[in-house]
């Protein structure tokens, strides 16, 4: 496994990966998250043009998981990251993440923000095994309580939700 910036080609590829990565919250009862339809092609292509799309390739360089990004607040933020069912358990999502932490980092960003279910195992528990923290609510910056209002708008907080934040480093030529 590889990761490499995406390309629009790639698009129909995250769209698939997305869907497939959604079904597993229908074995959790979370139907309405399960039926989720992917990003639109269009608003996809955009984070490919603007380099804030990666994805993680296999041998024949087929996406097998990707990331996309953008800044919120100053922040680096993740703004979906989903993983082919297929190759769970492989450390796809956590090398995604630390692409996006590079992207933050060069972009001298403090932290690395996302929203998550907290109690969906491959989530909000996942993301605390990578070095995230529970953001509360008091501290969510502006940027990230407009991005909850929307997911509320949604209906996705029928399950508990939350900001999640992870420093980022510099690294010195120490």
């Amino acid at each position: 496994m590889r990761i490499r910036d995406a390309r629009r080609d790639d698009v129909p590829a995250t769209q698939r990966i997305e869907v497939a990565a959604g079904r597993l919250f229908a074995d959790l009862d979370m139907d309405l998250v399960a039926a989720d339809e992917p990003l639109p092609i269009q608003a996809l292509a955009e984070y490919v043009d603007d380099g804030r799309c990666w994805v993680a390739v296999d041998s024949d360089d087929q996406p097998i998981g990707y990331l996309i990004a953008e800044m919120v607040d100053g922040s680096a933020h993740v703004e979906q990251v989903s993983v082919d069912p297929e190759y769970a358990g492989r450390r796809v999502g956590a090398v995604l993440i630390e692409r996006a932490a590079e992207w933050g980092r060069a972009r001298h960003a403090p932290t690395l923000t996302l929203t998550t279910y907290v109690d969906v195992g491959w989530n909000g528990p996942y993301y605390e095994r990578l070095g995230f923290e529970y953001l509360a609510e008091s501290d969510e910056t502006p940027g990230l309580r407009s991005k909850r209002a929307h997911e509320r708008s949604l209906g996705l907080d029928r399950w508990p939700r939350a900001c999640m934040v992870r420093v980022l480093h510099t690294r010195s030529s120490v």
